[in-house]
């Protein structure tokens, strides 16, 4: 078997939609699936895009974001490897109704809505793995709506850094992001985050070096964000 092919394979293993997958099914995806490199800046697909296809990222960083009819974006999430984007046009073929924008480099694979549909066929599996992570974004997105009524801005600010952060235990995290970004995905203006930002640096936990956020106590700010701490 080809290496390249296995080697991708072996990373589908660790992608949540993927993961349930026999081994050979997830060589099928591969096979079906198309290599994508973007730079950062790049625009992935915007609003009313055709829905053509699911992106499986393999490296990088991708901000998923809507945009006002002024302008203004609200990003909804940082999406990072390995993560996908894009499965609900795997199920009803319509148009994007979001934004994608390469924050960082990124190579990824591009799964076709008809080729998923005949691995669909093959493989009754897979629409259950789309189910699985179309319940997880649904939550991520109900959480945040209840993010809005029930957390000032801090809260949220606090609250979105520990996602960037993910499951890190190392001491220090360091998130490339930034403050404009952060302050899309908060929901507030640049000053207010900015303030928040430098609220939490004057106690010590966290420290920016020009476009990144170096996280320096992550369960001080699992607290401000209302978490319970791990």
């Amino acid at each position: 078997m080809d290496v390249r092919v296995t080697d991708a394979g072996d990373v589908l293993a660790g992608v949540d939609m993927f993961a349930g997958l026999e081994p050979e099914a997830r060589q099928r995806v591969v096979a079906a699936a198309v290599p994508r490199t973007y730079r950062k800046g790049q625009i992935l697909f915007v609003e009313g895009d055709p829905g053509e296809s699911l992106i499986i990222l393999r490296r990088g960083a991708v901000a998923v974001f809507r945009t006002a009819p002024t302008g203004e974006r609200a990003v909804l999430s940082v999406v990072r490897p390995p993560d996908v984007l894009g499965e609900v046009s795997l199920l009803d073929g319509s148009a994007r109704s979001l934004s994608a924008e390469a924050i960082e480099d990124c190579t990824a694979l591009a799964l076709s809505r008809g080729a998923f549909i005949e691995l669909v066929h093959a493989s009754p599996r897979m629409l259950d793995a789309v189910m699985r992570s179309l319940g997880s974004l649904i939550r991520r997105l109900t959480e945040q709506n209840a993010d809005h009524v029930f957390l000032d801005l801090p809260g949220r600010v606090a609250k979105t850094l520990v996602r960037l952060a993910g499951d890190s235990a190392a001491p220090m995290v360091t998130i490339e992001l930034n403050q404009s970004q952060l302050a899309e995905m908060a929901g507030g203006s640049r000053q207010s985050v900015n303030q928040a930002i430098g609220s939490f640096a004057s106690r010590g936990w966290l420290r920016t070096e020009g476009r990144r956020i170096v996280v320096t106590d992550l369960p001080a700010l699992r607290r401000r964000a209302g978490m319970t701490d791990r």
